[in-house]
């Protein structure tokens, strides 16, 4: 397992699957090596996540590296940390997701990004799901909260809700 300089064995792959995805090539399971694979799921990362990353960050311009490297780093934080390497045999169904225009205290889209976060927090994220799509692009930008901020809420929140939305409540106001 790399530490030190996870980030840049990170960057390595992050950058392949930017260029894979560029060539043409969609199947996810088909970019990395096992020796990546086993890199990736040693700091709690899918190679689906990082396809995600390379394909959105080809079609819409993001998320960059910067930002994909700040989400993995609470996410790694968490698995080491918290789930002590551990990974969850959970799979968040997506069909439970409050859904696109729920609101809470006014603000769209919050009840649903709550679960979805949470689930990738503890590494639980369906395939068919990627947290920092362009909808949740969107709902934190328009509040003007970093990805990897909000996952570092979550984590700190726990199960309380309320103080998730009134964190963002009160950051929604500035």
């Amino acid at each position: 397992m790399v530490h030190y300089d996870f980030h840049k064995e990170f960057r390595v792959i992050y950058d392949k699957a930017i260029r894979l995805y560029q060539s043409g090539k969609r199947d996810s399971a088909e970019y990395f090596t096992k020796i990546e694979t086993a890199f990736l799921a040693s700091i709690g990362c899918t190679p689906q996540e990082v396809y995600d990353y390379a394909e959105d960050s080809v079609n819409y311009g993001e998320p960059d590296f910067d930002t994909a490297i700040m989400i993995q780093l609470v996410r790694r934080n968490y698995f080491l940390l918290v789930q002590k390497s551990e990974h969850s045999k959970v799979v968040l169904d997506e069909e439970s997701l409050p859904t696109k225009t729920d609101e809470v205290n006014g603000i769209a889209w919050l009840p649903r990004i709550i679960p979805k976060a949470r689930a990738k927090l503890r590494g639980e994220l369906p395939k068919s799901l990627m947290y920092d799509c362009g909808g949740d692009r969107r709902f934190f930008k328009e509040r003007d909260i970093h990805p990897a901020e909000f996952l570092q809420v979550i984590w700190h929140a726990g199960d309380n809700d309320k103080v998730i939305v009134d964190w963002v409540s009160h950051r929604s106001k500035f």
